[in-house]
């Protein structure tokens, strides 16, 4: 989920928001001035607040970005493992050790953005939501057609984020995976 911020060449936009992705996501939210992404993206502040009137405006497009990026990295994953695993748990347990295991993992932006936010603007919440939807639709899409197919989707993406929470928590990722693996298994 490279998104290359510091290239000189991109619109100051474009710089903006790659700037703040990675820092809203490594550092945290709250813990992220404006006056820092001003800084790192190498823009005024005029041009900041041009493209982005508010901190709050900065953080939905932020969210809007990491969802993209999130979805089509794991769509992306799920296409290759899925030439090598031969099960809907092995598949996901595959696409979610490279992410646990990429350099400068912190978790899922979307839990961290609704745990440092919510009640201070809906829309971050509202975002989040979406964002896990649209992993649950991922998910289902996996399965095979059945009546149950959406519940199982839901519950594996619960038992996915635990395994998301744990290997922050313990900035491993093979407990997690292991613990996700029986949960899978018993799910499916």
């Amino acid at each position: 989920m490279d998104d290359k911020q510091h290239d000189p060449n991109l619109p100051a936009r474009e710089r903006i928001l790659r700037t703040a992705h990675s820092l809203f996501y490594r550092d945290g939210i709250r813990a992220t001035g404006i006056d820092r992404i001003i800084q790192e993206a190498g823009v005024a502040k005029v041009t900041l607040y041009r493209h982005f009137p508010s901190k709050n405006d900065l953080i939905k497009a932020y969210l809007e970005y990491r969802h993209q990026l999130w979805i089509m990295w794991f769509k992306d994953a799920l296409s290759r493992y899925s030439k090598e695993c031969d099960s809907v748990p092995d598949l996901l347990i595959a696409a979610l050790r490279e992410w646990f295991e990429s350099d400068g993992y912190r978790g899922c932006a979307f839990i961290n953005a609704v745990v440092e936010m919510d009640g201070v603007l809906p829309e971050f919440t509202k975002i989040s939501k979406r964002h896990k939807e649209e992993v649950v639709e991922l998910i289902a899409n996996l399965l095979p057609h059945s009546q149950d197919r959406y519940h199982q989707a839901l519950a594996i993406a619960v038992a996915v984020d635990g395994a998301i929470l744990r290997a922050q928590l313990e900035k491993q990722s093979e407990h997690a995976l292991e613990s996700l693996g029986l949960i899978l298994q018993a799910i499916i």
